[in-house]
């Protein structure tokens, strides 16, 4: 089938909707509608509510900005996790990679970005300010760098370490068992794992 030649402006309106999504051209939007098409009628219901639940009722903790059901995740409110280390990412995926690992039990920060000029992004679109009031208010003993070993990512690292340096605080970053460039998304769990393990002081890492 042409794609410019629908047999029905319902089938080619979801089409497009569908292309919408990031990674997803017209071809494979077509193949995911006419499987659509193909499910019961409650099945489609189900899939539709489920992301009318989720873009309506979905929360950001107030505390670490990880996605949440509740005002606070189930990470920052779950009293075995060991309070006084921070890890800081860039979004909830880094969450999920370094929670996939099961080698860190601490508490996490996301920042929702990184330091990156080109598409716009400064350090005033981040949530730095509230990590630094998060180190203000106490009982952390440190606060681990677990950004892309990316330039935007070196970046936001160095901006994020003037603004806690001063702090009684430990800032540690990743060792460099994750390759430069590399996103912690992409990164396999045994890696990931060690690097996070094996982390070196931030100073440390600036001087190599």
């Amino acid at each position: 089938m042409h794609l410019d030649r629908f047999p029905s402006r319902l089938l080619e309106n979801a089409v497009n909707e569908f292309a919408k999504l990031p990674g997803i051209g017209r071809k494979s939007a077509l193949r995911l509608v006419l499987h659509i098409l193909k499910q019961e009628v409650h099945e489609v219901e189900i899939f539709a509510n489920s992301l009318l639940q989720l873009r309506s009722e979905v929360k950001h903790c107030r505390v670490c900005h990880n996605i949440s059901d509740t005002d606070v995740c189930n990470i920052c409110s779950n009293p075995s996790r060991n309070k006084s280390f921070i890890c800081v990412v860039e979004n909830i995926k880094d969450v999920m990679a370094i929670e996939n690992t099961h080698q860190f039990n601490g508490l996490y920060h996301v920042l929702g970005g990184i330091i990156s000029p080109m598409d716009g992004i400064g350090p005033s679109d981040l949530e730095v300010d509230s990590l630094v009031g998060r180190v203000n208010e106490g009982g952390i003993d440190e606060i681990i760098l677990a950004l892309s070993t990316t330039m935007e990512g070196d970046t936001t690292n160095f901006f994020i370490f003037k603004k806690l340096k001063n702090l009684d605080v430990k800032i540690s970053t990743l060792a460099r068992g994750v390759s430069i460039g590399d996103e912690l998304e992409y990164t396999d769990e045994v890696t990931l794992g060690r690097s996070i393990v094996n982390r070196m002081n931030f100073e440390d890492s600036i001087i190599q």
